[in-house]
């Protein structure tokens, strides 16, 4: 297929572009909503509701999601990493959180996390194609990406509790 008249064939990006999409990919907006978009949605007294049918609350989610992310840096960045016991740690015990304070701190947590993520990509000091600090296999765009897919699959499924539990109509 021939290309469009005035398609330059030619264009690079350069590294910081890179990045910089990376970042808008991990923030959520393109192929899927932001969190910030709708996580403050949902009233306190309906996240630890489990949808008939389903096995796990918002709460839940959101919770493995931001474990999950926490993890994943701290895979990448810590000096002091300690591997996580999967799915024990990566899960809370229970359906919801013991008060709003605690839902608060972790919803503050997780854009904590994700600033310093962000900010860590963003540092061209930091080669995207090299290991991370606690793996000889993994690099640093891998750990990216599975944080960007992870966030979009498990943001799927807050939007249809969100629905299930008749907050949510977009």
């Amino acid at each position: 297929m021939p290309l469009k008249e005035g398609f330059n064939s030619q264009v690079m990006f350069s590294e910081k572009d890179q990045r910089e999409q990376l970042v808008k990919h991990l923030e959520g907006g393109s192929a899927y909503v932001s969190l910030e978009s709708f996580l403050d949605a949902i009233p306190f007294e309906k996240i630890g509701q489990r949808p008939r049918g389903l096995p796990y609350s918002f709460y839940e989610i959101f919770f493995h999601i931001a474990f999950a992310q926490k993890d994943i840096l701290e895979y990448s960045i810590s000096d002091e990493y300690n591997t996580s016991k999967w799915p024990d740690d990566y899960w809370p015990s229970v359906p919801e959180p013991s008060s709003e304070e605690e839902w608060e701190d972790l919803k503050s947590d997780y854009f904590e996390d994700r600033r310093l993520l962000k900010d860590y990509i963003l540092d061209e000091n930091n080669d995207l194609s090299k290991p991370v600090k606690n793996s000889k296999e993994h690099s640093l765009l891998r750990e990216i990406l599975l944080v960007i897919e992870h966030t979009a699959y498990h943001t799927g499924q807050l939007l249809i509790i969100q629905r299930l539990l008749g907050v949510y109509d977009n």
